[in-house]
């Protein structure tokens, strides 16, 4: 009788097959990671060399030039300084008002909860267009104010029915009854007890709400004239699609490189720094990602 740790000889087929599966996946690999690896590289190399297309794999001639020309780019510092306040006041502005609205129409024994799902999720199917968005939020003052990028979007209808849907999974009745048996009201019991155990899904929701702000676009483009104001996304459509970089803002520029070289560097220095934050908030909620999504995907 064979040892249980033998292991089992594949049949030519079966090693075949395997062999296909890995060199599909490892071409996959390759085609992802080589176009993030080659903007990484080109960043921190020299314009006269990302010019002239050395740049393959490796940094050639390894320079932080492209990054010093963006902290003296006062549009573009401020457009990086604009785009982490609307994320973040963005993102906490969203997340309260996703869980204020969904605890209460998670409840079973809250009085009109399907009549409010059913306005939601009507306007998830209809909407009035971009003329009287643009018409409500110029009536309501928040033209050429960060409250334009903030205000309209507070408020995500698919996020709250995952989360919804998730306190009704996990957030029993039988929890709810004992700790009004202790005297606990419905503030002090979703502060208390629901908040802890919704982890999952509030990481899940904030990244969703997160990224949102973050690579927000359009409602900058239709809202905002103030250049003060403008999120990282604008800057980097006029450098990247327009190839507009007003040199001028850029002190010593000459001094560094020709403005051609320095415009192609600074396209790839500052791809890196608005995927950055995105890269780096991702690993901190990836724990909590696949639960939330899963228990707040369920059906009831």
């Amino acid at each position: 009788m064979g040892s249980p740790r033998q292991r089992i000889k594949e049949s030519k087929g079966d090693a075949a097959f395997t062999w296909i599966n890995y060199s599909i996946l490892l071409t996959m690999v390759i085609i992802t990671l080589y176009p993030l690896i080659y903007i990484v590289s080109a960043s921190f190399s020299d314009s006269q060399a990302v010019v002239s297309g050395k740049v393959w794999l490796w940094p050639v001639q390894p320079t932080l030039d492209g990054y010093e020309a963006i902290f003296k780019h006062k549009l573009i510092v401020s457009s990086v300084m604009n785009s982490f306040y609307y994320m973040i006041v963005g993102t906490l502005f969203n997340v309260v008002l996703t869980l204020l609205a969904a605890y209460p129409l998670s409840r079973r024994d809250f009085y009109g909860a399907r009549l409010f799902m059913v306005l939601l999720v009507f306007t998830m199917m209809f909407d009035g267009g971009l003329i009287p968005r643009y018409l409500l939020v110029k009536d309501l003052g928040m033209l050429d104010t960060r409250w334009a990028l903030i205000i309209p979007a507070a408020l995500s209808v698919w996020n709250v029915i995952i989360t919804r849907t998730y306190f009704r999974v996990t957030i029993s009745s039988e929890l709810l009854e004992a700790a009004q048996m202790d005297g606990c009201n419905d503030f002090r019991f979703l502060w208390r007890i629901v908040l802890p155990l919704s982890a999952p899904i509030i990481a899940v929701i904030s990244l969703f709400y997160a990224v949102g702000h973050w690579n927000q676009y359009f409602n900058a483009l239709i809202y905002l004239k103030d250049q003060s104001l403008y999120p990282l996304q604008i800057v980097l459509k006029d450098i990247l699609v327009q190839n507009k970089v007003d040199m001028s803002m850029v002190a010593d520029a000459v001094e560094m490189a020709e403005k051609d070289a320095l415009r192609q560097l600074l396209k790839y220095s500052l791809i890196v720094v608005a995927a950055g934050p995105v890269l780096v908030l991702y690993p901190f909620v990836q724990k909590h990602f696949v639960k939330g999504v899963m228990i707040g995907s369920l059906k009831e």
